[in-house]
């Protein structure tokens, strides 16, 4: 599934010169190049996201109220962060299909601690989140020391967990979590106004800090910058965009801190791939398996640790999914968690061949699938129409990955 890229292109809208951009006379030819080049970044992502609020909110006022968008940041938190995982294996160009049965069995082994043999709430969630590091390391062994595609690897595991699951929560089914506790408080736990207000300003004091720490360096390295305007633009932005966040979440019950830890693990693992010598390994195994190697990449330690992390986030998204729901149960991490959260990465923009995309794709395609859920939810349509839409949403994000990539050989040939 891997391509001869060897490393990822700067993504698009970062500010800096891009190799599409040159000789472009205008906004429009801009435009039109970055599209034969496959630069257009998230902007089709964040325009999709746009357009699928407006319609809804037409036909339905109160699909952006303050309760519903709180509803909205709850609904995804789990699906998304099993995503962050998935976003990891695909920059390897693989795929791991057996992340909803590995949440399904991490909350029944949670379950059963907690409940069951009443272990403390940090030591059970602990314990949950090592086993699915465990199943990764297991899975990712056979596939990168054995050759065996990761394809079927990850489907017998999704086979396999799936009977542990089954196993495990017998002979109830179902184990009812406690209302009190670390465990519920995850998904039902709402920091206070002032609370928000004081992180969202933290988070923007920080990015634009950031942006002036890597403004210097790339003067002091003799790099391309980005001009103050658009240093400005990109931080009041995101500075608009967090402090209208907040105000709407306050509206209702507050901030809540699932979403704060879905964002912050979005956040933290695009550091480690884009800071770190890690991080960049990953992105060169994924574009070219060969290049990597003789370049001293250990390819199999790589991949190991990259299915690793996917089941650990897999196993972690399935607490947060016991922790809302209030228990663990056979259909915990099934029905259509996989394919959701494969959808949600691929929506966002990360290419299915391997060598490009980022979590923040896990973020926005999160965003999309829950936003198409919540607006047939409040238009009380069929889940059979939620499906084929979803379905024409990920077919549209495949094509343009397809599409894309094409542009890229072609601007690379060129």
């Amino acid at each position: 599934m891997s391509t001869a890229t060897t490393s990822p292109e700067p993504p698009a809208g970062d500010g800096l010169q891009h190799p599409a951009d040159q000789g472009a006379s205008g906004p429009l030819d801009v435009i039109r190049r970055r599209l034969r080049g496959g630069e257009l970044g998230a902007w089709p992502v964040v325009i999709g996201l746009i357009v699928i609020w407006a319609v809804f909110q037409s036909l339905n006022d109160a699909f952006l109220s303050p309760q519903n968008l709180s509803n909205l940041a709850l609904q995804i938190a789990a699906t998304g962060t099993i995503s962050v995982g998935i976003v990891l294996v695909l920059l390897l160009g693989e795929i791991d299909l057996s992340v909803g049965s590995v949440a399904g069995v991490a909350a029944a082994l949670l379950a059963v601690l907690s409940v069951r043999n009443s272990w403390g709430d940090v030591a059970a969630i602990i314990v949950a989140v090592l086993f699915g590091i465990l199943i990764g390391i297991f899975q990712g062994s056979i596939f990168a020391r054995l050759g065996v595609p990761a394809f079927i690897v990850t489907l017998a595991g999704n086979i396999g967990w799936q009977g542990l699951q089954l196993y495990l929560l017998s002979p109830e089914g179902t184990i009812n979590l406690p209302y009190t506790g670390l465990i519920g408080g995850l998904t039902h736990t709402n920091l206070d106004e002032i609370s928000g207000w004081v992180i969202g300003a933290v988070a923007v004091t920080v990015y634009a800090a950031a942006v002036l720490v890597d403004t210097r360096r790339r003067i002091k390295a003799g790099l391309p910058t980005r001009g103050v305007l658009a240093s400005l633009l990109r931080v009041l932005g995101l500075a608009v965009l967090i402090f209208a966040a907040v105000g709407v979440l306050n509206a209702w019950q507050g901030v809540p801190v699932a979403l704060l830890i879905f964002v912050g693990l979005v956040i933290l693992v695009d550091l480690v791939l884009r800071r770190t010598r890690y991080g960049r390994s990953i992105f060169a195994v994924g574009g070219n398996v060969e290049a990597a190697r003789r370049a001293g990449i250990n390819v199999s330690l790589i991949r190991i640790s990259v299915f690793a992390l996917s089941s650990a986030f897999a196993a972690f998204g399935g607490v947060l999914t016991a922790s809302r729901g209030f228990s663990a149960g056979q259909s915990t991490g099934a029905a259509d968690t996989l394919l959701i959260a494969i959808a949600a990465a691929v929506i966002g923009g990360v290419s299915l061949f391997g060598g490009r995309g980022s979590t923040y794709g896990a973020l926005l395609g999160s965003l999309v699938l829950g936003s198409i859920t919540s607006g047939m939810f409040l238009l009380q349509l069929n889940s059979s129409v939620r499906f084929m839409i979803t379905a024409g949403v990920l077919l549209a994000a495949v094509i343009l990955d397809s599409l894309s990539r094409r542009g890229r050989r072609t601007t690379g040939r060129g």
